[in-house]
């Protein structure tokens, strides 16, 4: 039987076909577990129930000012519950939602709301003066809100005419918004850190939050009801999907301001915490936390770890604690992780270190993503699955960006030969796991030789006495360029950098070593990735000679 009898008349239907998206998910949780715990934060706890109805009054709210399907309404707040509520009543009135990363500038700010043609800005009162200096750049007007958080202590001077919770009154619970019937209308609007330039905005749509929300769940292995304490910021990549993943599993969003070894434990102890995600940065606060600060672990608490490639030592340290890691890998381009380091059970039986060395690996596509693999870039065919040979890691799927908000040729040039272009270099090894060895500016060029950065990182974060560690190019006047190390030293720990240097010649080839060590703390964005443009601004024009 050909395929046009199968079609011929069965069309899609009211009764057999509806667009996907991830704001089905809390009508099903207010529908089927009202009374579960949403959200927890500061002593309040909010059931699906009345999480669903604050949601509503959100949609409702933005649309009697005005806000259509297509307006762009931005949110500048840390993980606080107004932030997740925001994740549904945005969208749920047609609205585009855009988070802003809390630690921009004013001038950045001012560009994104502009960028992203904003038409309401709901904003912690917390960042008022940064907030009102970028309100004081903007070309065109904008409706703020405040959100009067009182746990950040007194609020400060109003940036609009009315505060969130009396905002939502304006809105009523009543009000109809049916689910968008276009699953590639756009959900939300993320910017790029954009360290070489302006930020790009990156779009969502419907469908891809809604599939990379259940891949979370399904790669994670979540069962129904987690407690997830927010470590990762909302504001980034939308909290990976997991906002929208932990409807759909009627989950609790345990809500904090800020992140510490400290307070993660404290949460651990106060809520019996299941599930947390976070950078690299976010394992160290929990390995180095005081004796006296932490808990005993005595149950299962999954971690979800990506940003910069986690060093196989700081995995296993996390392991050793009682946390069980799983590494994944994305960018903002693919809705967060993308790709994961599936767990086979004949690992099992490895030894500790060798454990720690596979789960470091990127790994395999997440379960709704249609295409990962390394590419040469000229040729635009696979590398060979040897483990040595680098290639450039591209996409192609459901869980794609759309593209570049008003930026034609960065799209275009993203999506050359029908793939999506990270820049991040890597191998696949002979098991078709993916393996990051840098991305493309970070890779040292030195005499000829291609070193990687992360390479050297992994060695020295090994070192008893480091903390953290970034390498970056520096100028060599005799090899063009040489690895130069920055390095943290654990609270309490010395060590020069003759001792670092001589670690690092005993555990790698002698011309991948650094040529210079230099002992600081490590500038970061928000999410804990460190900001290795601004090493190299620190070590421009200095020079070194390689032994």
């Amino acid at each position: 039987m050909s395929q046009i009898a199968f079609e011929s008349g069965l069309d899609k239907n009211a009764a057999n076909y509806t667009a996907l998206t991830p704001l089905s998910f809390l009508t099903r949780a207010a529908e089927v577990y009202p009374d579960y715990p949403a959200t927890i934060y500061q002593g309040t706890t909010r059931s699906w129930s009345e999480t669903h109805t604050r949601c509503k009054k959100l949609a409702s709210a933005l649309s009697r000012i005005g806000i259509q399907a297509g307006d762009t309404v931005a949110v500048l707040a840390p993980n606080i519950p107004a932030m997740y509520e925001a994740h549904f009543g945005v969208p749920m009135c047609g609205a585009v939602l855009n988070t802003i990363n809390t630690r921009l500038d004013a001038a950045t700010i001012a560009f994104i709301l502009e960028h992203g043609e904003a038409k309401v800005l709901l904003t912690d009162s917390a960042f008022y003066q940064t907030v009102a200096k970028a309100l004081q750049q903007l070309k065109s007007n904008i409706i703020v809100v405040d959100i009067d958080d009182h746990h950040a202590g007194a609020p400060q001077e109003r940036l609009g005419t009315i505060e969130y919770e009396e905002f939502l009154q304006t809105g009523s619970a009543s009000d109809y918004f049916p689910l968008p019937t276009d699953e590639w209308n756009a959900i939300s609007l993320n910017y790029t850190s954009g360290t070489t330039g302006n930020p790009k905005g990156v779009v969502y749509h419907h469908r891809g939050a809604y599939l990379n929300a259940l891949s979370n769940i399904t790669g994670w292995e979540m069962s129904d009801h987690p407690r997830y304490l927010w470590t990762l910021p909302m504001f980034h990549c939308n909290g990976w999907c997991f906002p929208w993943s932990l409807a759909a599993i009627a989950g609790t969003s345990v809500c904090s301001r800020s992140v510490s070894g400290e307070m993660i434990y404290q949460a651990i102890k106060d809520h019996r915490i299941t599930h947390l995600c976070g950078a690299p940065i976010v394992l160290g606060m929990i390995i180095n936390t005081k004796e006296q600060d932490t808990c005993t672990i005595d149950y299962p608490i999954k971690v979800m770890t990506a940003a910069a490639p986690p060093p196989a030592a700081i995995l296993q340290a996390m392991e050793d604690r009682g946390f069980h890691m799983t590494h994944v890998y994305g960018l903002t381009e693919t809705y967060g992780p993308a790709v994961m380091c599936a767990w086979k059970s004949q690992w099992d039986q490895q030894p500790a270190d060798q454990r720690a060395r596979l789960k470091a690996r990127q790994g395999v596509r997440y379960q709704v993503l249609e295409g990962l693999d390394v590419l040469n870039p000229d040729t635009m065919t696979p590398v060979p699955r040897d483990g040595v040979t680098v290639g450039e890691v591209m996409f192609r799927g459901n869980i794609v960006m759309r593209g570049y908000f008003k930026n034609l040729p960065e799209t275009e040039r993203a999506f050359q030969g029908g793939w999506f272009h990270s820049g991040d270099l890597a191998v696949m090894d002979d098991d078709g796991y993916l393996r990051i060895t840098d991305r493309s500016k970070d890779v040292i060029i030195s005499g000829g030789e291609n070193i990687s950065s992360i390479e050297i990182e992994d060695v020295l974060y090994a070192h008893p006495n480091v903390l953290e560690a970034a390498v970056v190019a520096m100028p060599d006047e005799k090899w063009g360029e040489t690895p130069c190390a920055f390095v943290t030293l654990k609270q309490g720990t010395q060590c020069d950098e003759q001792q670092i240097i001589a670690w690092c010649r005993e555990h790698m080839a002698h011309f991948k070593c650094p040529g210079k060590v230099i002992f600081s703390e490590l500038p970061k964005t928000s999410t804990g990735k460190i900001q290795k443009f601004r090493l190299r601004e620190q070590v421009n024009g200095n020079t070194a000679t390689r032994g």
